[in-house]
């Protein structure tokens, strides 16, 4: 705290109240100045502020779903790719991810590759999309088409040591459908169609 000059604390007690009204009334002043000033520009106030945007919703309720229907389907292709690599189920997962139906038909054309001494090297595009999903049924099922992109794809002879080149025919692109159920909680695929002439 600042202490008052010698010469202002030896004035008489009246002198005192005169200084100190006029300071008083040379504060009030300003204090009204600085409020006609912020009269004058004013200030947004808190209530005349925008609100903040809410966290934005997925629109699709069955979007967890859908995202766990693909996962099962990417993750089924990953160990049918092994399988093809070496013409062999054997040593891979995909009784995991596929029924005994879907299963069936990977065999038959393993079966087939080793027959005429063939495996695959290269890899297989894929843009799944899950287009049905119901989880109200008793047996919860789902829907997958896929467009499927043969440009890196490669069949190979191991008897000639030659890559096959694709048939003239067949589009290096084409769709394919894909049936899944939920069994014991966890997506698997119960049925794959592909439609070798249905372009994408």
């Amino acid at each position: 705290m600042t202490t008052a000059p010698f010469t202002d604390r030896l004035r008489p007690a009246r002198t005192r109240r005169t200084v100190a009204t006029i300071l008083l009334a040379a504060l009030a002043l300003t204090v009204s100045g600085c409020a006609d000033a912020t009269d004058a520009d004013p200030k947004p106030s808190s209530s005349s502020s925008k609100p903040e945007p809410k966290p934005t919703q997925s629109k699709d309720p069955q979007a967890a779903e859908k995202k766990a229907v693909l996962a099962a389907y990417d993750a089924m292709w990953v160990e049918l790719m092994k399988s093809y690599r070496v013409a062999s189920a054997k040593g891979t997962k995909l009784e995991r991810y596929a029924t005994l139906h879907a299963l069936g038909q990977f065999e038959l054309d393993l079966a087939q590759m080793k027959k005429n001494g063939t495996v695959i090297k290269g890899s297989l595009g894929h843009e799944a999309e899950a287009t049905q999903v119901d989880t109200t049924a008793k047996q919860p099922s789902a829907v997958i088409e896929d467009c499927v992109d043969l440009s890196k794809w490669q069949t190979y002879d191991t008897k000639t040591k030659k890559i096959i080149p694709l048939p003239s025919n067949q589009p290096t692109r084409y769709k394919a459908t894909a049936e899944l159920e939920r069994w014991d909680g966890h997506w698997m695929i119960t049925k794959y169609t592909p439609h070798g002439e249905r372009k994408c």
